[in-house]
């Protein structure tokens, strides 16, 4: 009984290497570089990728909304064309016909009304590119992985 009680326990072992220590243990310096340049270029492409896709749902929503302002804008032209219209022959003649322009007039104008809030509701979906802007952030604290954020 030469070997002394150690209470059950096992001699502790080294803890296992990390990811780091393995690559840089099998790898040269230039490899290194090499594979962090090359997913740098990839993390690159990938967020011009998501920029490009961001960009073009807001496009899509932004030409929706412009697209419902320019309805918008031809009622409110008819507006003033058939108001004016029907100013003109209700003051000048007081005919029926007058007050049927008014009428007219009336609902070019109720159709900009509502084309104009449906404008107004399309572009509030207008976001820019708020995944890309929040992605780009997270790049600088990647590339210096010994700091903490701040």
């Amino acid at each position: 009984m030469s070997e002394a009680y150690s209470g059950g326990a096992h001699p502790a072992a080294p803890p296992p290497p990390s990811d780091a220590e393995v690559l840089a243990a099998n790898h040269s310096v230039g490899e290194l570089f090499s594979e962090t340049t090359k997913n740098l270029s990839l993390l690159m492409r990938q967020e011009v990728a998501l920029a490009k896709a961001e960009a073009t749902e807001s496009a899509k929503n932004a030409g929706k909304g412009a697209g419902m302002f320019a309805g918008a804008a031809v009622g409110g032209h008819f507006v003033l064309l058939f108001l004016s219209i029907a100013l003109m022959w209700g003051l000048g003649a007081l005919m029926p016909l007058g007050w049927a322009a008014v009428i007219v007039a009336v609902i070019w104008g109720i159709i900009a009304a509502v084309l104009a809030s449906m404008g107004k509701k399309e572009m509030k979906k207008v976001k820019g590119l708020p995944q890309t802007a929040e992605t780009v952030k997270e790049i600088p604290p990647t590339l210096k992985p010994g700091e903490e954020s701040r």
